[in-house]
């Protein structure tokens, strides 16, 4: 396996077309896993105290149009 050095070259010395692939590439990767792990927390309840806030909110009216 290469290191981070070793990989960090490579990239460096990409043509910019397949810079910016890569580039897509890792930021739609970094959003499935965000993803998944939203997901994992909301199954596992981790997130409840978001949907219990903005219900408080609600049930005081002081929610605003975004």
């Amino acid at each position: 396996m290469k290191t981070f050095e070793e990989l960090k070259s490579d990239i460096e010395a990409l043509p910019h077309r397949e810079y910016m692939k890569l580039t897509h590439w890792l930021s739609e990767r970094d959003w499935q896993v965000w993803d998944e792990e939203i997901e994992r927390d909301s199954a596992a309840g981790r997130v409840d105290f978001l949907i219990e806030e903005a219900l408080d909110e609600k049930r005081a009216g002081s929610l605003r149009n975004l």
